[in-house]
C-alpha cells in the first residue's frame, strides 16, 4: 500500500514515532502517562506501518526510520561524553551518535523486513493467520533485540522489555526475562495493529481474537506478579550507599583528584543519622579511586582502613587494579572489599581475597575494538584498555550474605548477571545481594541515569534479588527483589543513603533457564513463518 502522504512526511512520522518510543525508557513521564502503555501504543503504530508496507523493502525503510528516531533520541547523551569529556569536536561527536543510531536501527530494519516477507500482506480472514502474524512479528522483533544485545559484544540499551519494569507484563520478568517481555509487548502491539487494520472487514473477528490472547497474557502477568520467587536469607544488613557527585571534569584532573577522594572519605566516615547504628557495609561507586591502587601511598590506604575501623564496616569500592599475572602486567576495572583487619600490603598490591574484575567491558571506554585505535586516540578519555575478568567470580561474604558486584554497564546483560546467583561447586555460594557500582558522570544530567536505574530494576526482578546501586552522580538507590525502588538519592547531589537490605535465596525460572525458552519460542515461530500461509503460494513481496 503506497503511503498517502508525501515521502518526507511519511519519513518524518516514522522518525517521530521512534522518538516517542525512546521516551518510554525512563525520562520522568507526564502526570497520568504510564510508560508501558505508551511503549505498546508506539510499537503498535510502527507495526501498522510494517503490515501496510507494499513490500519487504518498504517495511525495511520503515524499520530504519523508526529505529533512527528511537536511538538518536534515546542515546543522545553519548554526545555529552564524546564532546564535553572526550574532547571530540561537536560535528564529529554528533556524527558518531548518528552513526551509532543508524547501526542500531539496522536491527529494527531487519525485524520489519523479515515480518513483511514472512507474513505477506497479512489480510487473511483465518483465525490462525492473524494469531500467527502477531506471533511472527513479535518473534522478529524480540529476535532482533536479542541479536542487538549479543553481536559485537552487544548493546541492548533501550530494549523494549525495559519499558515494562512496571505494568501488567512485569510479572513475567522472573520467568522470561527482558527479551521475553519484549516478545510479549511486541505481540500485543502487533495484535492491536492487525485489529485496527481489519476493522470493518471479515478479518476483524480473527484479529480481535489475537488481541484477546494479548489481554490474557497481560492478565496472566498481573497474576504472576503476586508470586514470591525468593525467601529471606540470613539477617538483614545495614548498608550505606555513597554518592559524591564529583564532576567528571574534576575526577581525573591531577590538581583536583585529591578533593574528590576527600569527599568520598568524609561521606563514608559520617556517623549514622537515621538508623542510629553503624552500617555493616559501605559501598562506593565505580573508580572512586581513579588511579591504579599501586599509585597511592600507604598512608592513604591506612586512612581508609581507619574509616573501616571507626565505622566497624566492610568497604566496597570501585578502583582500577594493576596486578601481576606471572610475568605479565594485568589491568582491570575492579571492585574490592576490605575491613579494618585487611593488611595494607594487600590493598597496595591489589591481591585482596575479595575482589571482582569487570568482565563485560565497554568498547572504546574500556577496550579498543580492532581498527578503531585512531578513534580512541582522538578522544581524551582515560582508562581505555583493560583485561577482562572471568564470567563467574566468587561473591563477597559478609555476615551470612553473599554479595555479587557488577560494574556500570554490566548490569544491562541479564544473561550474565544471573550467572552469579546459583550456588557453584567452584565459586561457592550464589549471590543473596546484587551490587552495582557506576559512574555515569560522563553523561551529565541526562536520561542515561534514569535509564540505567530502570535496567537495574529489571535485573532485580529477573533474579528476585535486592540490588544496591552506588553511583557517582546518580541514580544511587536500593531496589527490592520485586523491582520496587525503596529508596533513592536525587541525582547530582552529595549524600549517603543508609538502608537496610534483606538478602534472598531461591531461583527464578529465568535464573534457571536464562534466555533459552524465549529463544526457542521465537525460533519456532520463525520456522513456521518460513512457509507460506496458503499451500503453494508465496507471500506477496
Amino acid at each position: 500500500m503506497k503511503p498517502v502522504l508525501p515521502f518526507w512526511r511519511y519519513s518524518l512520522q516514522l522518525v517521530l514515532l521512534g522518538a516517542v518510543h525512546a521516551l518510554c525508557f525512563a525520562p520522568e513521564p507526564l502526570p497520568g502517562v504510564t510508560l508501558p502503555y505508551v511503549q505498546v501504543a508506539a510499537l503498535a503504530c510502527f507495526a501498522a506501518y510494517v503490515f501496510n508496507a507494499r513490500s519487504a523493502k518498504q517495511a525495511a525503510l520503515a524499520g530504519f526510520l523508526f529505529g533512527l528516531g528511537q536511538f538518536t533520541v534515546g542515546l543522545y547523551w553519548i554526545y555529552i561524553s564524546l564532546h564535553l569529556y572526550g574532547g571530540l569536536p561537536s560535528p564529529m561527536a554528533a556524527g558518531a551518535v548518528l552513526l551509532l543510531a543508524a547501526a542500531e536501527a539496522l536491527f529494527a530494519t531487519a525485524a520489519a523486513a523479515l515480518t513483511r516477507w514472512m507474513c505477506g500482506d497479512s489480510r487473511g480472514t483465518a483465525y490462525g493467520k492473524q494469531l500467527l502474524t502477531a506471533a511472527i512479528w513479535a518473534s522478529c522483533w524480540a529476535g532482533a533485540e536479542w541479536l542487538r544485545g549479543t553481536l559485537f559484544t552487544g548493546f541492548p540499551w533501550l530494549n523494549a522489555g525495559y519499558a515494562h519494569a512496571d505494568g501488567p507484563l512485569s510479572g513475567w520478568a522472573p520467568i522470561v526475562g527482558v527479551y521475553g517481555l519484549a516478545w510479549l509487548a511486541a505481540y500485543i502491539a502487533g495484535a492491536i495493529a492487525l485489529l485496527t487494520r481489519a476493522r470493518g472487514t471479515e478479518a476483524e473477528a480473527p484479529a480481535a481474537t489475537a488481541v484477546a490472547v494479548g489481554i490474557v497474557l497481560a492478565v496472566a502477568g498481573m497474576a504472576l506478579g503476586q508470586i514470591t520467587w525468593s525467601q529471606p536469607a540470613g539477617a538483614p544488613l545495614l548498608a550505606r550507599l555513597v554518592q559524591g557527585n564529583i564532576p567528571q571534569s574534576e575526577k581525573f584532573d591531577p590538581q583536583l583528584m585529591q578533593k574528590g577522594l576527600d569527599t568520598y572519605a568524609q561521606l563514608a566516615a559520617l556517623p549514622p543519622k537515621q538508623t542510629g547504628s553503624d552500617p555493616k557495609l559501605i559501598i562506593l561507586p565505580e573508580t572512586v579511586m581513579p588511579m591504579f591502587q599501586d599509585s597511592y601511598s600507604e598512608q592513604l590506604w591506612r586512612q581508609w582502613l581507619a574509616i573501616a575501623q571507626e565505622r566497624n564496616a566492610t568497604i566496597i569500592m570501585g578502583i582500577p587494579l594493576h596486578t601481576q599475572q606471572g610475568n605479565a602486567d594485568r589491568y582491570t576495572n575492579s571492585a574490592i572489599a576490605f575491613n579494618a583487619q585487611t593488611p595494607v600490603e594487600q590493598l597496595r598490591t591489589g591481591t585482596l581475597p575479595m575482589h571482582y574484575d569487570k568482565h563485560h567491558l565497554v568498547p572504546f571506554g574500556e577496550f579498543v575494538p580492532p581498527g578503531f585505535r585512531w578513534f580512541v586516540d582522538a578522544m581524551e578519555i582515560p582508562l581505555g584498555d583493560f583485561n577482562r575478568g572471568a564470567p563467574r567470580q566468587r561473591a563477597f561474604a559478609l555476615d551470612g550474605q553473599f554479595i555479587a558486584p557488577n560494574i556500570c554497564y554490566e548490569d544491562v546483560f541479564g544473561e550474565e548477571i544471573i550467572q552469579a546467583v546459583p550456588d557453584s561447586p567452584t565459586h561457592g555460594p550464589g549471590a543473596t545481594i546484587l551490587v552495582n557500582l557506576s559512574n555515569l558522570g560522563w553523561f551529565g544530567d541526562s536520561w542515561a541515569l534514569r535509564q540505567h536505574l530502570q535496567i537495574s530494576r529489571m535485573r532485580a526482578m529477573e533474579t528476585a534479588r535486592p540490588m544496591l546501586r552506588a553511583t557517582n552522580t546518580g541514580m544511587t538507590a536500593a531496589i527490592d527483589p520485586d523491582g520496587t525502588v525503596r529508596a533513592v538519592l536525587p541525582a547530582h547531589t552529595i549524600g549517603v543513603l543508609d538502608v537496610e537490605v534483606q538478602g534472598t535465596r531461591g531461583l527464578t525460572p529465568y535464573v534457571r533457564w536464562g534466555n533459552a525458552p524465549i529463544l526457542a519460542l521465537l525460533v519456532l515461530f520463525l520456522l513456521v513463518g518460513l512457509y507460506p500461509f496458503r499451500r503453494g503460494q508465496r507471500p506477496a513481496q
